[in-house]
């Protein structure tokens, strides 16, 4: 059950008809009584209830996730009179509208859509504006803080040291904040990317193989290609459209060379290894392993927990988790 405060409320006029909307941004819909309903469609109630049965036996929409109770105040007779109205979701409104075939139904779903639209839009935007601005500032402050570690007039190795924390870790808990707040964007990226041939996958995965092996750490099994999985892998990670490169960075290739190697499993053992490493053969090849300060862009740590965030991600965030690895990747400005 919600309380108006929590809902807010917006009037819809068309026709000479107004009636009260209750917005749910977060759900993404709106909500109106049977009685709005049987305003809104110039029906009675009982039409309207009729309809709605047959939705629900129909099995066109399941009724909990489309009726929500909001307690109202409302006047009968002499007295003011709270209770709690049962509210019909967008989806069982737009049901009812076509079952009823009327012309005002389909002005409220145009006028509906346009306003949960704007709504949604512009929630985003302020709040992305308000990110990214406090992003610019922490980012500018780091810049400020590397600085003055390469002062020569900074000669406590302590204090260096700390400088050195302050920075390499603001710009993680950035990114981390990046991911929680689903504000990850591709950055600036380095144009090209030199693939290996499938050959030369291979020779650099059977080279890892031997030294598992001789560990104790992999079996035969190990990177045993099944099918031609590999082959199609590099083929669609080198492919074109439209004359441009489908990846034309060097992050893109990098973090879909990951992905891919990860959830197609292109091997009968070792796909997360085989990945790391591929991913790791790539950076080297197109020289970086590094960052601009001489840093590994990545420590075999943050690898190996990469690699298991990929393995048990839901396809569904295959953009997030692509973006998230681009990031890792960028150079700072």
């Amino acid at each position: 059950m919600n309380d108006d405060n929590q809902t807010p409320i917006i009037i819809y006029q068309a026709a000479g008809q107004e009636i009260e909307v209750r917005l749910d941004v977060e759900q993404d819909t709106v909500w109106l009584t049977q009685r709005q309903m049987a305003e809104l469609f110039g029906k009675d109630v009982r039409t309207v209830n009729e309809h709605l049965l047959n939705v629900y036996s129909e099995c066109e929409l399941e009724r909990d996730s489309t009726i929500r109770k909001f307690r109202i105040v409302r006047r009968e007779g002499a007295r003011e009179v709270t209770r709690n109205i049962e509210h019909y979701n967008l989806d069982a409104i737009i049901s009812v509208g076509y079952r009823v075939k009327s012309p005002q139904g389909i002005r409220f779903r145009q006028w509906s859509t346009r306003v949960l639209r704007e709504h949604l839009t512009q929630g985003w935007t302020l709040s992305r504006q308000r990110f990214e601005e406090n992003a610019r500032e922490l980012e500018a402050a780091m810049a400020l803080v590397r600085k003055t570690a390469g002062s020569p007039t900074l000669d406590a190795t302590s204090g260096r040291g700390l400088i050195d924390i302050v920075t390499r870790y603001a710009q993680t808990f950035l990114l981390l904040q990046r991911y929680d707040e689903g504000l990850l964007t591709e950055p600036r990226a380095q144009e090209g990317g030199q693939l290996p041939t499938v050959a030369e996958a291979r020779t650099a995965l059977a080279s890892l193989k031997s030294e598992l092996i001789a560990k104790g750490e992999a079996t035969e099994l190990f990177a045993r290609e099944r099918g031609d999985g590999l082959e199609a892998l590099l083929g669609n990670l080198d492919q074109t459209i439209f004359g441009e490169p489908a990846y034309p960075s060097v992050e893109a290739k990098a973090s879909h060379l990951l992905y891919f190697v990860i959830k197609n499993h292109p091997f009968a053992d070792g796909n997360k290894r085989s990945a790391a490493y591929l991913f790791v053969d790539f950076l080297y090849r197109n020289d970086r392993l590094l960052n601009t300060r001489g840093e590994m862009v990545m420590n075999d740590v943050g690898l190996a927990a990469l690699t298991l965030l990929i393995a048990e991600s839901e396809p569904a965030n295959k953009e997030t988790m692509i973006r998230l690895i681009m990031n890792m990747l960028a150079t700072p400005e």
